[in-house]
């Protein structure tokens, strides 16, 4: 699974309530002597949309429960990530697998401007206006992971603005 930094895991506490989105459900055929066995997988993110978020897949031979284990799996890889007016802070790119992501801050009242994987995990993160471009494969599984660490490689603005010793009116506006 995508690495997560430790710094920004979140504990789940009471007070959180958290969304949960269905990104995708695959059937898998694995082929025996005895003839074929299913299984599906489903991947699944969660999120308070105010900027908690995780990804988490799960395996079974039946629906139902690969998507309740994709959930207990997501519940237990929360991160926290930067937002900024409703936005991301800076333009952000990154790779997983086959996927490579684009993510760009916009203006209030753009909305969130992404493909599928992409939108739910934005969403989820509660980002409101944000650009994204998804380039190379779409394969759910690596787009979501590949979003995540885009998102996972932002800085925060207020961090960024003490340590160059300067405002936040001033990071933004030169």
């Amino acid at each position: 699974m995508l690495k997560l930094a430790q710094n920004k895991r979140v504990k789940i506490s009471g007070d959180i309530e958290l969304k949960d989105r269905l990104v995708g459900v695959q059937r898998v055929v694995k082929v025996t002597k005895g003839g074929r066995a299913f299984g599906f997988s489903a991947i699944v993110v969660v999120g308070d949309e105010n900027s908690v978020v995780g990804i988490g897949l799960g395996k079974s031979k039946d629906v139902s429960t690969a998507i309740a284990k994709a959930i207990d799996a997501a519940k237990k890889n929360l991160v926290r990530i930067p937002i900024y007016k409703g936005t991301i802070p800076h333009e952000q790119k990154a790779k997983f697998s086959g996927s490579q992501v684009l993510i760009k801050p916009a203006s209030h009242g753009t909305g969130v401007k992404a493909g599928g994987a992409m939108r739910a995990v934005l969403e989820s993160a509660g980002v409101k206006d944000v650009l994204a471009k998804s380039k190379g494969s779409s394969n759910p599984h690596n787009l979501v992971k590949a979003t995540l660490k885009a998102l996972l490689e932002l800085r925060d603005p207020r961090t960024v603005a003490i340590e160059r010793g300067i405002t936040m009116d001033k990071l933004f506006n030169g």
